[in-house]
């Protein structure tokens, strides 16, 4: 499988196949590795530390999950010498092959593409996890478009999407929304999200 070379973000949060990122640059390295993506229209992948911190310390080990999730620039909501405020979406998933942090910090990373969810129908006993997501949208219309948790297409009929998106939306655990990202199967993650929903009452009969 051909690798693919990739500058990294390693963050406290787990990203998700079209999922919304929203990111406040601060940080010089980062702050070039943005403007270069944005400029090239190239992606970055963001992978959550297990180990140290978003901003990096003097005495600072940044550790890291293997996997990850590509991410493009969608937006470029404010720029200044200093701040860089963008909304990003998440892409295709991705195995750390190597990496190696560069003298400012950086890291980068030669990663492969893991293979894209297989459409797969919501069965009839897993529906009430995608009627749920679809009260949530239409919750939504009294909020600003740009604040949206969300981003259209919607795709209420497919399990990974509709698995995904509870993965963005529930205030899970990082190591529990890792182990989800990694699920290669769509409806076995939709699963595991529809018991808990369940459990927590919010799936309808």
């Amino acid at each position: 499988m051909a690798t693919l070379s990739i500058p990294l973000f390693p963050l406290g949060t787990v990203l998700f196949p079209d999922g919304v990122l929203p990111l406040q640059v601060f940080e010089v390295r980062y702050l070039d590795m943005m403007r270069k993506c944005i400029d090239s229209g190239s992606p970055f992948g963001v992978v959550l530390l297990t180990q140290g911190s978003e901003v990096r310390t003097p005495d600072g080990d940044e550790q890291f999950e293997q996997s990850g999730t590509l991410a493009t620039v969608q937006e470029t909501l404010e720029a200044s010498p200093g701040l860089l405020k963008v909304l990003c979406r998440g892409a295709s998933r991705f195995h750390i092959v190597s990496s190696a942090r560069r003298p400012n910090g950086l890291w980068t990373a030669e990663v492969e593409l893991i293979e894209n969810d297989h459409a797969v129908p919501i069965p009839s006993e897993l529906q009430g996890a995608a009627d749920a997501l679809d009260r949530v949208l239409e919750s939504l219309g009294d909020i600003p478009e740009e604040r949206w948790p969300l981003l259209p297409p919607f795709q209420l009929d497919d399990c990974g999407w509709v698995a995904n998106r509870w993965c963005d939306l529930l205030p899970l655990p990082a190591a529990q929304k890792q182990m989800l990202l990694t699920l290669d199967n769509p409806l076995i993650r939709l699963e595991l999200l529809h018991d808990m929903l369940d459990e927590h009452g919010l799936i309808t009969s």
